[in-house]
């Protein structure tokens, strides 16, 4: 079977998920997997689905790694970010590189950890006597782990199309009590004309499905002497949902650019509570970001400036009034010979509240 008729089984297939009812999927599985990579989409405010051309699309639109635009070398890109006063840490590190002299055709590879560590297991605290045994108490951590796998081409029959596909495996850990596994499929498309650049991502095409296995023989006594059922295994299906994305780049001067970013991102797994827009079990959430890049004399940019938001909600005040809010962004980048810095500055919290994490990324390519 060709690869074309391949994609064609899986869209289908897609659809009859889309079409079906939601009720036995669990919402917000693998909610990871939204958070973003390289701290210049932080700064966009993670507006990348029609932007991204570089190491990180195989993230954001692996139809973005097959592009005039994509480096035809081997390129690496390493993301690290602390949440909650470094409670949680988030790494990232992306390798792409040609398939054929070309550049056509662009494989890659995007390895993501989330991660709480060093978390005290203080269920065997307490002796039996009542006495406190500090000597009892272990740490374990509460990992989310993803491996990628992108693959992009540019058909011939269309200039300024190419198309993509994301295999996901997926990892979760807390400790040894409990674990699971998951596999999902991502199909995209990335279009082009002049400075109008199109992108669309089916994620989770075909459901993302997580078994996950309970180690009962290690907490089973302690959730029975405290009143708390003890799980069975379960298996979590990601619903699959749609990214589109709609950017322009403007020349504003010689050695000036500006580039305008909108993704809409569709949700099918239920109204999602806070959500922009929610009816019918479809919730809407828009981002968008801008990015002023400076040129050098051979045209290529090395200095940026980003600016972004995400997150925009209905949201209930202290009143309980409905009001809006969104999450801003902001960020700068440099390039240095083969080496591109970003750094971004994104509030996790909300206008009120001051949380800010901050994202830095170093990317490269191997000449």
């Amino acid at each position: 079977m060709k690869l074309k008729h391949i994609l064609f089984v899986l869209a289908c297939v897609s659809v009859v998920h889309l079409a079906r009812g939601q009720g036995q999927a669990r919402k917000y599985s693998n909610e990871f997997m939204r958070i973003g990579v390289g701290a210049a989409a932080f700064g966009m405010g993670n507006a990348q689905t029609a932007t991204a051309t570089d190491v990180t699309a195989a993230y954001w639109n692996p139809a973005g790694l097959s592009t005039q635009q994509a480096i035809a070398y081997p390129e690496v890109a390493l993301m690290h970010a602390a949440y909650f006063a470094n409670i949680g840490t988030y790494n990232y590190i992306g390798l792409a590189l040609p398939v054929d002299s070309s550049g056509n055709r662009r494989f890659g590879v995007s390895l993501i950890r989330l991660g709480v560590d060093d978390i005290p297991n203080t269920l065997k605290l307490i002796e039996d006597d009542g006495s406190i045994n500090y000597d009892a108490i272990q740490s374990f951590s509460s990992t989310d782990f993803a491996a990628i796998l992108s693959y992009a081409w540019q058909p011939r029959q269309v200039k300024g199309l190419s198309l993509g596909t994301n295999v996901k495996i997926i990892y979760r850990g807390v400790g040894r009590f409990a674990n699971a596994w998951g596999f999902g499929i991502d199909l995209a498309a990335r279009y082009q004309a002049n400075g109008l650049q199109l992108g669309l991502v089916l994620a989770d095409a075909t459901n993302t499905f997580n078994a996950w296995t309970f180690n009962t023989e290690t907490f089973e006594d302690d959730f029975i002497n405290t009143g708390n059922a003890v799980p069975l295994d379960t298996i979590e299906i990601t619903r699959p949902s749609l990214r589109l994305g709609l950017a322009y780049e403007f020349s504003l001067a010689k050695r000036l650019s500006l580039t305008c970013a909108l993704d809409i991102d569709a949700y099918f797994d239920g109204n999602r509570a806070g959500a922009l827009w929610s009816q019918g079990g479809v919730s809407i959430d828009p981002h968008a970001g801008l990015e002023f890049a400076y040129h050098n004399s051979q045209r290529r940019p090395v200095a940026f400036f980003r600016a972004g938001f995400y997150n925009l909600q209905q949201l209930s005040n202290r009143e309980g009034e409905q009001v809006y809010g969104l999450f801003p962004t902001a960020g700068v980048g440099l390039v240095i010979k083969n080496f591109q810095l970003d750094y971004a500055l994104a509030n996790i919290g909300n206008l009120s509240e001051n949380l800010h994490s901050h994202v830095v990324s170093l990317k490269f390519h191997i000449q």
